[in-house]
């Protein structure tokens, strides 16, 4: 019988997480996780990436 309040606590806490609007920057967490440089690596260029290289 006590569950009615946890539940309703769940509630308004998943309905914050959904609607709330999260700023992210995106930018700042690939610092932070050294993505930017290993791109290259983990995703070799593409025939149309070489491409337009070559035509600069």
């Amino acid at each position: 019988m006590g569950r009615g309040r946890a539940k309703a606590k769940q509630t308004k806490v998943a309905r914050q997480l959904k609607y709330t609007n999260h700023n992210i920057d995106y930018d700042r967490l690939r610092e932070e996780l050294g993505a930017d440089g290993r791109r290259e690596e983990i995703y070799p260029p593409t025939a149309s990436e070489q491409e337009s290289e070559r035509g600069r």
